[in-house]
């Protein structure tokens, strides 16, 4: 079974991953890390985050709301510094450019996962 320490071994963002992944499971204690779509993903009960390991430059991660789409969106994130980039009603993502964004992003990205989870 592949693990997500396998999954980013050696990509060469692999030291903005770790510290996202890290990021990711602090923001809620309920979060469990895992793989799905073939790259670390996250669930609280049903998966919501998702890393884009092919992204062309630095790290993206797509939040969803699982598998399957629905009617209603997502909404009512608090986002002030303007991290989503919406991709539907259901998807959004996150881009970091480079390990500095990473460390003055990282708190807004977590308030932004909170409030995800409380979506789901």
């Amino acid at each position: 079974m592949t693990t997500p320490d396998a999954l980013v071994a050696g990509h060469p963002a692999q030291a903005e991953i770790e510290v996202l992944r890290r990021l990711i499971l602090a923001a809620d204690p309920a979060i469990e890390e895992g793989v799905k779509w073939n790259a670390p993903s996250y669930r609280s009960g049903e998966w919501f985050a998702t890393f884009h390991l092919r992204a062309k430059s630095g790290v993206q991660i797509i939040l969803h709301r699982g598998a399957k789409v629905r009617a209603d969106g997502i909404g009512g994130i608090d986002d002030p510094e303007g991290l989503l980039q919406w991709l539907d009603p259901n998807r959004a993502s996150v881009s970091f450019a480079d390990m500095a964004q990473v460390e003055t992003r990282g708190g807004a990205f977590q308030a932004i996962l909170r409030q995800w989870v409380r979506q789901l």
